[in-house]
């Protein structure tokens, strides 16, 4: 598999990532297993997960697995911090919060390190420069290799990175960047985009095949395995409008002229945009990843890809576009 730089730094992924989000919940040790065996073979490198993911679950499981089936040597581990299960509080960017966070991270994980480790979310309650100095000590102490952020909106980000690289001291700047972009969803090109191109920051998109809805499956019915039949059917729902199906009717016609599968175009699509780096994928099992690593081989025509652009172009006017056209 292609490996790309994360951001302006030196540390190389592979252009895809697998995805742990369901590991230790609806994922178990068998399938996880699968999963990651397939994904080293394929070449892949980078492997995403949380903190929260699975209650912790899912990091102890990628931590059972690491060195019993895949060298450590060989791996990417990105990890999150800030989320927590508190109703009255989202998210906490806190000093004192995060280090320990990683600290358990690391536990469940049995290494001593992480190679990306990621702000899971902005926290509108904490200064913005404590929630980096966590980062700074993480590197600093070798607990973390390199750092970045997940769901900052444009200016939050802005303001993370440049403050990284404009403050006094040693401070690590800012290599990723994970939100959710697919055909779908493309609220990240209003700002978030353009501010990482700028500030050298990698993106690293979550979703890319539109919760599932890029597959096609949900086009004529809800498949009773499928996550649109379970407790996660919240997170489906919103991509399922006419908007959404117009959409995902022209990756199907895209994906019958070119003899793949619906999955394969629009991960292809997501996977080479401009600032992107390494769409991050989950699956239920390793046949289903094993079809999203297959599209390596697949580079979408210009003609596909720009019918793919306008279909799916979300509406961006001032302060976007050059006031002076509108």
């Amino acid at each position: 598999m292609e490996q790309r730089h994360l951001g302006s730094t030196g540390l190389r992924v592979s252009r895809i990532g697998l995805g742990t989000l369901t590991w230790g919940r609806d994922t178990g040790e068998h399938d996880a297993a699968g999963q990651l065996k397939a994904f080293w073979e394929a070449g892949g490198t980078l492997v995403d997960t949380a903190d929260v993911y699975g209650g912790g679950d899912a990091e102890y499981l990628l931590g059972q697995l690491v060195e019993r089936l895949v060298p450590r040597r060989d791996l990417v581990i990105a990890t999150k911090a800030g989320s927590v299960p508190d109703p009255d509080r989202r998210f906490d960017g806190s000093r004192g919060h995060l280090l320990a966070a990683l600290d358990a991270s690391l536990d469940r994980l049995g290494t001593d390190y992480v190679d990306l480790w990621q702000i899971h979310a902005f926290d509108s309650e904490t200064p913005l420069d404590e929630t980096l100095q966590a980062l700074d000590i993480a590197v600093s102490s070798g607990r973390a290799r390199y750092a970045g952020v997940s769901n900052f909106c444009g200016w939050q980000l802005a303001k993370a990175a440049t403050w990284q690289l404009a403050s006094p001291g040693i401070r690590t700047r800012l290599a990723s960047t994970q939100m959710e972009y697919s055909l779908l969803q493309r609220g990240v090109e209003r700002e978030v985009l353009p501010a990482a191109l700028d500030l050298g920051v990698g993106l690293l998109p979550s979703s890319p095949l539109g919760r599932g809805v890029l597959t096609g499956k949900y086009r004529h019915a809800t498949p009773p395995e499928s996550r649109g039949a379970t407790d996660m059917a919240m997170f489906v729902e919103p991509y399922l409008d006419g908007a959404a199906s117009r959409v995902v009717d022209a990756v199907v016609t895209a994906a019958d002229g070119l003899a793949t599968s619906p999955l394969a175009v629009a991960l292809a699509w997501v996977r080479d945009r401009p600032g992107v780096v390494a769409p991050v994928v989950g699956a239920r099992n390793a046949q289903q990843l094993t079809e999203a690593l297959s599209v390596e081989g697949l580079s979408l025509p210009d003609e596909i890809r720009r019918a793919l652009d306008d279909v799916s172009a979300p509406v961006h006017h001032y302060p976007d576009q050059d006031w002076s056209t509108l």
